[in-house]
């Protein structure tokens, strides 16, 4: 997984590396494993949020898998490439991130996962 991080170009691997530290600080309980290319964080056996630099895009794009049920109360997330229920926060910059903000995100995507039957609904 390290690898991952460190191939990737600056300012990419600063955020990453910064992001990856906030929720592995933030929940200890989160799984992180390499899947579809990219990291993903999961609860349980279930995908919270995975990180990602999407092609032509030159922003880090911090994924929750269930961001549509979030998007209300976190008006950060963003419906990006129209997709149907994954929200997500862009980074360009490590000052980009709301750190306390980030953290209840955070909290409230893990509640909402535990209490779901599965991550992909839609």
């Amino acid at each position: 997984m390290d690898n991952y991080f460190f191939n990737q170009k600056e300012p990419y691997q600063s955020i990453m590396l910064y992001v990856r530290s906030v929720i592995l600080n933030t929940l200890p309980d989160v799984v992180e494993r390499y899947s579809y290319k990219i990291p993903f964080y999961n609860i349980g056996k279930k995908p919270m949020l995975y990180l990602n630099i999407l092609k032509g895009r030159d922003y880090v794009d911090v994924a929750f898998v269930q961001g549509i049920l979030l998007e209300k109360d976190f008006p950060i997330l963003k419906d990006d490439n129209k997709r149907k229920q994954v929200r997500s926060i862009q980074l360009r910059s490590i000052e980009d991130l709301d750190h306390e903000l980030f953290q209840e995100l955070l909290i409230a995507a893990t509640e909402r996962i535990r209490n779901s039957k599965k991550a992909w609904f839609i």
